[in-house]
């Protein structure tokens, strides 16, 4: 799964790099948590548009926003065929950016908190779903972060990965036109290992409280 992540690049580096627009303020984040706002990507099909959305799911049928807590992830296998997911993944696909993403590994003390990245520690774009909810007072705007297999790096710490997507396949991704389901679906596969990295971290990241630059740091510089 992915439950928590960084995003900590300057905005206007992030802009340069995804090619979008954006009409909201965006800072430093080191400690993004569920139900938050997260920074997402989305087209038309010919121009980027940038915007936060809250995390958590909220199909366009759901009789509740509460529903959105457990729709954090999706998993790929068999996205296009269920009800929760299969309607945004037709049509509303979009980037979450991230620079870091956390997961726990148990070990005799507990848990052990580390923070995954690419090794050219450049920013990347994790392949997500949106939705609009329009039966609270004002409209809801929730996306998914999408989950895989792991690769040789997550699979030191655990059995899941999020969806990284590479560049070049961004515009594949996000244009809503585009309803090739197998195509889309062969995107839904584990980053490759080479180009990723580890280092455990502080415990100050269990708590969403923490979002503080400490959290990002190697446990052993601290």
């Amino acid at each position: 799964m992915c439950g928590r992540f960084s995003l900590t690049e300057d905005i206007s580096i992030l802009q340069q790099y995804f090619n979008f627009k954006i009409a909201e303020d965006i800072f430093p984040r080191y400690n993004i948590a569920p139900s938050q706002k997260i920074l997402t990507i989305i087209s038309d099909g010919q121009n980027r548009r940038a915007g936060t959305m809250k995390w958590g799911l909220v199909p366009f049928w759901g009789k509740d926003e509460k529903i959105g807590y457990k729709m954090i992830n999706a998993r790929a296998e068999g996205i296009d065929e269920k009800p929760s997911f299969k309607h945004a993944f037709k049509r509303r696909r979009c980037l979450i950016v991230s620079d870091g993403f956390y997961e726990w590994k148990k070990d005799e003390k507990g848990k052990q908190p580390y923070r995954f990245i690419m090794k050219d520690n450049r920013p990347f774009a994790f392949a997500g779903l949106w939705e609009t909810w329009k039966k609270g007072e004002q409209p809801l705007h929730s996306c998914t972060i999408i989950t895989t297999t792991p690769n040789e790096v997550t699979e030191k710490v655990h059995d899941r990965m999020p969806v990284i997507l590479h560049r070049d396949s961004y515009d594949l991704w996000l244009n809503p036109k585009n309803d090739c389901t197998e195509h889309l679906k062969s995107l839904l596969v584990p980053y490759p290992a080479e180009a990723m990295d580890l280092y455990p971290v502080s415990t100050l990241v269990n708590s969403p409280k923490n979002d503080l630059a400490e959290v990002i740091s190697p446990l052993n510089s601290l």
